[in-house]
């Protein structure tokens, strides 16, 4: 077994404490009841040969590898399948066995290449390890006749090939797929000699195959294999990590040849997605090294003028410069800062502390501002903490998931394939989402209920669902009696029992039949019929980034309490987080109005304690959110501006608005891997490091704090911690001198009361921990508010639906709704740079074929999307996912420049954006919008300095 796998037990470990005892080749051996006996034998590291077993599936039986033989049984059982029984006595290795086997592994070679010394997966080849380990020395049989070895390879597929001259037809890619991943997009074709693994496509690129590489991973030969293994080899190292994509948090493998970097392969004892990976984690990390990476520093006196190359310190004393002139012109409040939450909490920490130390106010803000800030509002508000409740293993526990503004398959695919695990095992799914997402139906799932509202319109329907519950007596009232606020509970019943939130009105605003929500809330509020059923809410930001998405995550908290389904595994309120370390950020104290661990700026208490530890006095006023940022700048007052890692020229809304404040400043500072769209306006680049670089800590959805760790040199030279910190050193601040990224956890622990207990070490040897993790918890939290909520009693609160301003009118008839695919990331900066744009070169717009029709919209033409902000151009796809009336696009490529045309609505709390509402007119076009010619014109210089090695000297 390569030193590179972990130990594989053959078969799943059982959900049970309760032991048997059996003897194994004379030893006895406590294991659970229910288990294998291959498992058996393996926890006492027995080892019985093996081909069609591995431990992340439910054994199968069908490579007779396995056989052994029990005392007072007849035949030779396959270990996989038998279970163990108390007092059962095993034999794994008899003369009998040793000639079955044998045999057994002569039918698989006779069928199979010799290459052994030039195959790909030479050295990490199960089928040449069991060859060796039955004592195979030479095949009876011969290779003439009928075989399989002239079989052509399907390469089509951009990171793994399949070559079918060497499979053995174990089934474990088949089975991969279906309970692994749960996509079903393989399956076993023709029987006996003709039997062979189908994609039902052309090929695997064409096929329904997401390439999660779950297949490759459970692959015990060369069939399915990496193309970065067949071109440099097998690995020899590894380096246990953490993804840096979405706000699952995967745990990886890093694994290496030297400081080459071969494959990712998932961990199989991450506790976020045990063993399991998506496209993106698992194969698009090419970005790393990708030619546009920038790995020195830049600057430029005028955003007019070429970059130029220069050491650190130069980069260093440059921007110090420009912002003390900055302040001393402007006063002490006219510069800020923007986290990153793609970072890792100890780089945001460093950010932060130098705000509030060198910078000297609180004019902090992080990209959860235009994605999640709602969510950390409306939970607070209600339960007394800004975060979800639960692990993602709880999911397995639900009877009832109820998936608000959230496209799990695309955006969080590793948790969306448990969810799908849990819907095939029962549960029912009530999906409230203007589009019909892949959850919808496929041919192995169907939500019980699919609700397509009107976007801009969740409120209501939330209201509507605790108007159900209250007036058809479903409100837990024991639960509510003794752990919520009884006052705000009787004031919020009135509210909801009003006439103006039953189904019957609700319908007339969302567009969704009264019946219809009546169904689905009874659904949610008995949870699924089932004696004690477990609802669970999981939504996105389908709900949040919206002008009351702060009302809705209130909303979503308000039934959730009602009908007692928090507290326990199977419910809770649950958002899906969009990035890697957003709910990391979010615990740093990224927010203008506070510290970490979110408490507030203006307790006295708190503010005392930071200025004790950092040795500064502390500003009780909250500072700028991003929007003011830019509306002060383009006011006169707000001139400076550090953003690590954000693109926010690409990502925020009313894109011309930005760009406007950005020209405003007068220095920006980009610290990123590449030069992103933000870039365009700054006057310093420093440059980042990859998560293949960084060490610290990502924190995902679950409030799981994992290790962070460097697989390769940082490209820069320096960790971004330690170019904040020369920065901030250069400011003024000579007190920031961390010496590691662990000196920063270890502060960051000191400092907040929820990551009392956590450092490195503690990490390193627990694996991961969910906060709060302290004296009260000292090994995490897997599960919020048991006993009680944070805050002592939960909180109902009013939650009056108000429409939201941006309205269709003759002008604009239509309604813009974004989101994600499953292939690209976010803004497309990491993705973009990798094959992953073979699925997804260009954003498109759907569109429903009656507006289409109305419209002389053809599929596949050039339209315009305009709004009262601006103007893009897209081509058509015309679906019938999105209901008439409602058009829907993604925003990872910034020549689509989708921002251009969204507004500056927000939601009341949070100001943040609202992304999901605008109201647009879509014609058929044939040019580009002005201002996509504008930022293509712009294009060509900026690559024309890049391959021109950034040197060209400033006029």
């Amino acid at each position: 077994m390569s030193l590179l796998k972990e130990k594989d037990y053959g078969t799943p470990k059982p959900k049970t404490d309760k032991k048997v005892t059996v003897e194994i080749d004379g030893f006895k051996v406590d294991v659970e009841e229910g288990a294998s006996v291959m498992r058996a034998a393996a926890e006492a590291d027995i080892s019985i040969p093996k081909l069609c077993a591995t431990d992340t599936m439910q054994a199968f039986g069908s490579c007779r590898l396995c056989l052994v033989e029990i005392e007072g049984r007849k035949g030779t059982p396959a270990s996989c399948t038998t279970p163990v029984a108390e007092g059962m006595k095993i034999s794994t290795q008899t003369d009998r066995l040793a000639k079955l086997r044998r045999g057994v592994m002569e039918l698989y070679i006779s069928d199979h290449p010799l290459d052994c010394l030039t195959c790909s997966d030479n050295g990490d080849c199960e089928l040449q390890d069991m060859a060796g380990a039955v004592g195979l020395r030479d095949v009876r049989y011969g290779y003439d006749g009928d075989n399989h070895l002239d079989k052509a390879k399907d390469v089509s597929n951009p990171y793994f090939e399949f070559d079918p001259s060497k499979c053995i037809v174990c089934s474990r890619c088949v089975r991969a797929c279906d309970e692994v991943q749960g996509t079903l997009a393989l399956t076993i074709e023709g029987r006996g000699f003709d039997s062979k693994v189908s994609v039902g496509g052309a090929d695997f690129f064409d096929s329904e195959c997401v390439s999660c590489g779950a297949c490759v991973e459970a692959c015990p030969t060369a069939t399915l294999q990496e193309k970065s293994v067949v071109q440099h080899g097998v690995p020899d190292r590894t380096v246990l990590t953490t993804c840096a994509y979405c706000g699952v948090g995967c745990s990886f493998k890093a694994e290496l040849k030297g400081d080459q970097i071969i494959r990712m392969t998932p961990h199989k004892d991450g506790k976020a997605n045990h063993g399991h990976s998506c496209v993106k984690g698992r194969f698009a990390w090419g970005y790393a090294t990708h030619k546009d990476r920038i790995t020195k520093p830049m600057i430029r006196e005028k955003i007019t003028d070429p970059w130029r190359e220069v050491n650190w310190a130069d980069a260093i004393d440059f921007a110090a410069a420009r912002l003390k002139t900055t302040q001393e012109k402007y006063g002490r409040k006219s510069i800020g800062a923007i986290s990153s939450s793609r970072c890792t909490i100890e780089e945001v920490w460093a950010v932060v502390k130098m705000v509030r130390t060198a910078f000297g106010n609180n004019n902090i803000d992080t990209c959860a501002r235009v994605c999640h800030s709602p969510t950390g509002y409306g939970l607070k508000q209600t339960f007394g903490t800004s975060a979800g409740t639960q692990d993602f293993d709880s999911v397995e526990e639900a009877d009832v998931i109820l998936l608000i503004g959230a496209n799990p398959t695309d955006a969080h695919p590793v948790f969306a394939s448990q969810m799908k695990r849990r819907l095939r095992k029962g549960a029912k799914l009530i999906i409230a989402d203007p589009r019909a997402i892949d959850l919808v139906r496929t041919p192995h799932i169907e939500a019980a209920h699919h609700l397509p509202l009107q976007p801009g319109t969740n409120v209501a329907l939330i209201n509507a669902f605790a108007h159900v519950a209250a007036a058809e007596n479903m409100i837990d009232d024991a639960f509510v009696k003794e752990r919520c606020d009884l006052g705000s509970f009787k004031e919020w019943l009135d509210f909801i029992r009003g006439e103006e939130n039953s189904p019957e009105a609700v319908a007339k605003v969302t567009g969704v039949p009264a019946e219809d929500i009546r169904a689905a809330a009874r659904t949610y509020a008995t949870g699924g019929s089932t004696v004690g059923g477990n609802a669970a809410i999981y939504y996105g930001l389908g709900v949040t980034e919206h002008s009351q998405g702060s009302t809705m995550v209130m909303g979503m908290a308000n039934l959730a309490m009602a009908t007692g389904n928090i507290g326990r595994r199977g419910v809770g309120v649950n958002p899906l987080r969009g990035q890697n370390n957003v709910q990391g950020s979010c615990d740093m104290g990224s927010f203008p109005h506070e510290f970490s661990g979110y408490r507030h700026v203006s307790d006295d208490t708190v503010r005392a304690e930071f200025e004790k530890a950092w040795g500064r006095e502390q500003d009780a006023e909250p500072g700028y959110r991003i929007p003011n940022m830019f509306d002060e700048a383009i006011a006169g007052s707000y001139k400076g501006l550090y953003v690590q890692g954000e693109d926010i020229a690409q990502s925020d809304p009313n894109t011309q608005h930005v760009e406007a404040a950005l020209k405003a400043m007068d220095v920006i500072i980009v610290q990123d891997l590449f030069l992103n769209e933000t870039a365009r306006f700054a006057h310093v680049f420093l440059p980042g490091t990859s998560f293949l670089e960084k060490d610290g800590c990502f924190i995902n959805a679950e409030r799981r704090i994992n290790r962070v760790r460097p697989a390769m040199r940082a490209q820069p030279g320096v960790q971004e911690w330690e170019a904040t910190q020369m920065l901030t050193n250069a400011l003024g601040y000579a007190e920031m001198n961390y010496e590691s990224a662990a000196d920063i956890m270890d502060e960051i622990a000191a400092l907040t009361p929820t990551f009392a207990h956590v450092s490195h070490n503690m990490l390193d040897e627990k694996g991961s921990v969910q906060w709060p993790c302290n004296d009260a918890a000292p090994d995490g939290t897997p599960i919020m508010h048991v006993d009680g909520f944070v805050r002592g009693k939960g909180a109902f609160v009013t939650t009056e639906y108000v429409p939201t301003t941006e309205k269709t009118t003759r002008k604009f008839p239509l309604i813009l709704t974004t989101g994600r695919i499953l292939s690209q990331y976010n803004v497309g900066a990491q993705t973009r740079r990798t094959q992953n744009s073979d699925w997804h070169e260009e954003d498109v717009l759907e569109i429903h074929p009656a507006d289409a029709e109305a419209r002389g919209v053809h599929d596949g033409h050039w339209v315009s999307i305009r709004s009262r902000k601006g103007e893009i151009t897209l081509k058509a796809v015309i679906s019938t996912r999105m209901a008439p009336g409602v058009v829907y696009t993604t925003f990872h490529h910034p020549v689509t420049g989708v921002n251009v045309v969204t507004t500056e609505n927000s939601d009341w709390a949070t100001n943040c954006p609202e992304y999901k509402v605008t109201a647009v007119e879509v014609a058929p076009a044939n040019h580009k919008s002005q201002w996509q010619e504008e930022y293509e014109a712009t294009t060509p210089k900026l690559r024309r300095i890049l391959d021109a090695g950034v040197a060209e000297p400033a006029e």
